[in-house]
């Protein structure tokens, strides 16, 4: 595993070099590979035939050998001319980051859509470079006398057949989107607002997501443990239901392509009503990964500065010393939209409940309604859909003061009082 220290690039990363390594090379033990060495390698001058220098490049031939690796990783992007010319000089394969990207989405996709849009990301990846093994056809085709010519190359063929792969995904990829669609506007009807989880992958998403739904996803201390979005509806303390969503976890460098192939998992996150960004606050690096996140976020067109629907959620306090936790703790009491919480211990979740709930009746509005003794039905759907603040009962009707939301209120109208109408309390 090699990450490149580009002078260019040094001056304004967030993040110091050893820390890019480190997690580096926790994204090749995601798929069980065994790193047996790990390097960073500056970068005064990046060639263009290999990005690193020939000494380095000396160096790294012979630690391949000595270590008889077969895989070599370089944590940067790497075109197809210095992947071709560093795999001859090296003698071994070699990826780049994106590859590696590439290849635990690859590993992690379980669902029909996954798998769909981590082959239009790969395919995609692929289309611009040597690619010859994934076909088995004659080397030229077609050409016959002196008019036919000398028919198509295998590599042109190649490149033919991935584009018409290509635009086979997105078409389905597309009817995806649709549906995505369809079941959005279902929601709307029901209506059960979408709290959506974002956030840098292995900060907890899926822990919380557990915690809070009372769910068995996938969680474990990996990258990209979990890439499918799952959804589960949950009940707040104030009996309000909502559906929680967990989406896949963002990185740095995340490769342009993966962000176009996830676009349609990605709208649950601009559609939602609620954007949980669940932080990693124990980790070094937790400033500069919420940069990250924030960059992806406004991508999609979200500001995660002035966008209201978006709470921070400052997870694994557990893992802070009693002086940190406490400053945190503090820093959080004094903003509204952000909660520190412990996923794995429990602590913090009833404040994250809280506000939830407390967002939630944001939009609802007082009214006065009343309604026959007689007619229980009306009476529990307002106790169960509303927040009965005061009631005073006469010999026939029961005079209700409730927080609302209007989508429910037009429900309980056309359902139980077709001909009347609310009042509305400043």
């Amino acid at each position: 595993m090699v990450h490149p220290v580009l002078r260019s690039e040094a001056d304004g990363d967030m993040r110091p070099p050893e820390s890019r390594l480190e997690e580096a090379v926790g994204l090749a033990q995601a798929i069980q590979l065994d790193v047996v060495h790990a390097e960073c390698a500056k970068v005064n001058r990046p060639q263009p035939s290999t990005l690193l220098g020939s000494g380095t490049v000396e160096h790294l031939a012979q630690v391949v050998e000595e270590a008889e690796a077969t895989l070599v990783i370089l944590d940067h992007a790497l075109s197809p001319v210095q992947q071709r010319n560093l795999e001859r000089s090296l003698k071994a394969k070699v990826i780049d980051r994106t590859g590696l990207i590439l290849e635990i989405f690859g590993a992690r996709a379980r669902t029909r859509e996954g798998m769909l849009q981590v082959e239009l990301a790969s395919l995609t990846y692929q289309k611009s470079r040597l690619v010859r093994s994934w076909t088995h056809l004659e080397r030229q085709r077609g050409g016959f006398g002196f008019l036919g010519g000398p028919g198509e190359s295998q590599l042109e063929l190649d490149r033919r057949l991935i584009g018409d792969r290509i635009i086979k995904i997105k078409k389905e990829l597309e009817e995806v989107r649709r549906t995505r669609g369809l079941h959005r506007k279902a929601r709307a009807k029901v209506p059960y607002p979408v709290v959506a989880l974002v956030g840098y992958t292995n900060a907890g998403k899926s822990t919380l997501f557990n915690r809070l739904a009372n769910a068995d996803v996938f969680a474990q201390n990996l990258l990209f443990a979990t890439l499918d979005p799952t959804m589960r509806q949950v009940t707040l303390p104030s009996g309000r239901k909502v559906i929680l969503s967990d989406t896949v976890g963002f990185i740095s460098d995340l490769p342009h392509g993966l962000v176009a192939a996830f676009r349609a998992t990605l709208e649950e996150v601009d559609a939602a009503d609620i954007i949980l960004h669940v932080r990693d606050i124990a980790h070094i690096d937790s400033d500069a990964q919420k940069a990250d996140v924030h960059e992806v976020l406004s991508d999609m067109g979200i500001d995660p500065e002035t966008d209201d629907r978006v709470i921070e959620v400052l997870n694994k306090i557990d893992a802070l010393d009693e002086e940190s936790r406490a400053a945190i703790l503090v820093q959080t009491g004094r903003n509204p939209r952000a909660v520190a919480v412990s996923a794995l211990s429990g602590e913090g979740i009833d404040n994250l409940d809280r506000l939830l709930d407390q967002r939630m009746n944001v939009n609802r509005q007082v009214v006065d309604l009343s309604v026959d003794l007689g007619d229980g039905a009306a009476l529990a759907w307002l106790y169960a859909k509303g927040e009965v603040l005061d009631r005073r009962d006469d010999e026939e009707h029961a005079h209700l003061h409730v927080s609302i939301d209007p989508v429910d209120l037009a429900r309980f109208e056309k359902r139980f009082q077709p001909d009347s109408q609310a009042q509305p309390q400043p």
